[in-house]
C-alpha cells in the first residue's frame, strides 16, 4: 500500500509517499517541501529517486499546496506513480492530542471536531493540520486518513509526571497538564534502538533523547513512556533553538513587568527569541555555536555548555526515576550528528555506568551505532529517527486493519 504523509505546518507541507510492503517494513519513493505558503511567492522543493526539483511559485493556501504535491507525484518528469489511486491512505501528523487521543485514530468528522477542539492547546500548530486534512478532502474525497499525534506515546504518564503544583481546578477546567511532544520519535527510536542493541524495548528501561531544534528526553520503561520533558506546550525542558526550556515563572513576570510586554510578545519571547539564539546572539546550529566556542565567543561556550548540562541534569533525573536504565539514545539532528555534543553530554557519568569509546562516538554521523565501551552498563546508541515512518506504521495499521 502507499501511504502520503502530511506535516501540515501554518505556513508549510512536508510530505513523504512511502511503498507499505507490512507494517514494519517500508521503501521511500518521494519526498518534499512547501514553504511559504499565503506569501507573494511560495518554494516547492520535490525529491525522487536520487533526484531534485526546485521552483519558486504562488501556494495560497494549503488546498493549493496539497494539488502541487499530488501532481508533482503522477507528473511525467517528476513523478512517481501514474495516478492517485496508487495512494492508499494519508497519514496526518498533528501535534497536540491531548486527553481525547491517547491512540492514532481513523479520521471522520468526529475526530475533526476533537482536533478542532484542541486548537487552543496547540494554536500554532494543530490549525495546519486541520487545514491539511479539509485539503485532503477536496482533493481526494473519500480517501481514507490517520490522524498521528506528537501527544499520544506520553499518555501512559503517571499522574504523578502529568499534573501541574497550581490548583487542582485548573486541570479539571482547562486540562493544564503535561504532555509532552516528540512521541512518534521516542516510540520509534526506543523501539528500534532497543532492538539494535539485542534488547526488547518491553522489557527494558530507555532514556531517549531527541535533540534538534526542538528538543526532548523521554524515559520509557517496558515499551511506555513514564516521564518526558516537554510540558504543556514544547517550551518546557531543554535548552532549545530559539525555546527557552525550563524557566523560573518569577523571572518570566518580572521581565514581562520591566518591559511592559503583553502576552503576544511573551509568547514570541520564549518561543522565537530565547534558547541558543538569545543566548548566543543569533547562532541556532549547533556547528555554529560550537564554532563560535572554539574561537573564543565567550556566549557561544555559554550556550554549547547550557545545552550539554540541561541534557545531562535530565538523564541523570530520568535514570533515578527508572532506578537506572538499559540502553540510553541519542537522536535527532544534533543528536545523531554532533559528535562534539554527545561528548560534552556523556562525558564524566561513568557512575550511573555510563561510558562512550570517543573514537566510536567521533566516527558515527548520521548513521546507527553503539558509542558505549563493552563495560558500560547502559548501552549508547546513536539512532536516526523517521517520524514519518511511524505515521505512515500508524495508518497503514489503522487502514488495513
Amino acid at each position: 500500500m502507499k501511504i502520503l504523509v502530511l506535516n501540515c505546518g501554518s505556513s508549510s507541507i512536508k510530505y513523504q509517499l512511502l511503498e507499505m510492503e507490512s507494517s514494519d517494513k517500508s521503501t521511500l519513493l518521494a519526498k518534499g517541501l512547501l514553504e511559504r505558503i499565503g506569501l507573494e511567492m511560495g518554494e516547492f522543493t520535490h525529491k525522487f529517486n536520487g533526484e531534485k526539483h526546485y521552483e519558486q511559485l504562488p501556494i495560497p493556501n494549503h488546498t493549493e499546496g496539497i494539488k502541487i504535491v499530488l501532481n508533482a507525484l503522477v507528473d511525467p518528469k517528476i513523478g512517481v506513480i501514474k495516478d492517485l489511486k496508487e495512494i492508499g491512505a494519508v497519514g496526518h501528523r498533528v501535534a497536540h492530542g491531548g486527553e481525547l487521543f491517547p491512540k492514532s485514530v481513523r479520521i471522520d468528522e468526529k475526530a475533526i471536531a476533537g482536533i478542532e477542539s484542541l486548537v487552543d492547546l496547540a494554536p500554532l500548530h494543530n490549525p495546519g493540520s486541520l487545514q491539511g486534512i479539509r485539503a485532503m478532502q477536496k482533493v481526494i474525497p473519500g480517501i481514507p486518513m490517520v490522524a498521528v499525534f506528537d501527544t499520544s506515546f506520553h499518555s501512559t504518564m503517571p499522574a504523578k509526571a502529568y499534573l501541574y503544583a497550581i490548583p487542582y481546578e485548573y486541570y479539571e477546567n482547562y486540562r493544564v497538564r503535561r504532555y509532552g511532544f516528540h512521541g512518534t520519535s521516542h516510540k520509534y527510536v526506543a523501539e528500534r534502538s532497543a532492538a539494535f542493541a539485542g534488547k526488547d524495548w518491553k522489557n527494558c528501561k530507555i532514556v531517549t533523547c531527541h535533540l534538534g531544534s526542538g528538543a526532548s528526553i523521554a524515559a520509557v520503561e517496558n515499551g511506555k513512556s513514564v516521564e518526558t520533558s516537554m510540558g504543556f506546550t514544547p517550551v518546557e525542558g531543554l535548552v532549545m533553538g530559539s525555546r527557552t526550556g525550563d524557566l523560573d515563572l518569577g523571572a518570566f513576570m518580572y521581565i514581562m513587568d520591566k518591559e511592559g510586554y503583553n502576552t503576544k510578545e511573551m509568547n514570541t519571547l520564549v518561543n522565537k527569541k530565547s534558547g541558543l539564539v538569545g543566548i548566543t546572539g543569533g547562532k541556532q546550529d549547533m556547528r555554529d555555536v560550537r564554532e563560535g566556542s572554539v574561537n573564543g565567543d565567550t556566549r557561544c561556550t555559554y550556550a554549547f555548555n547550557m545545552f550539554a548540562h540541561r541534557v545531562k541534569k535530565y538523564i541523570g533525573a530520568y535514570m533515578a526515576i527508572m532506578n537506572g536504565a538499559d540502553v540510553l539514545v541519542m537522536t535527532g539532528g544534533i543528536g545523531e550528528n554532533a559528535w562534539f555534543m554527545r561528548e560534552a553530554i556523556l562525558e564524566n557519568m561513568d557512575f550511573l555506568g555510563i561510558k562512550i569509546n570517543p573514537n566510536i562516538n567521533k566516527d558515527t554521523i548520521g548513521d546507527a551505532g553503539i558509542i558505549s565501551t563493552p563495560d558500560s552498563k547502559v548501552t549508547v546508541v546513536v539512532y536516526p529517527t523517521d517520524e514519518e515512518f511511524v505515521i505512515a506504521q500508524d495508518t497503514y495499521n489503522l487502514v488495513i486493519a
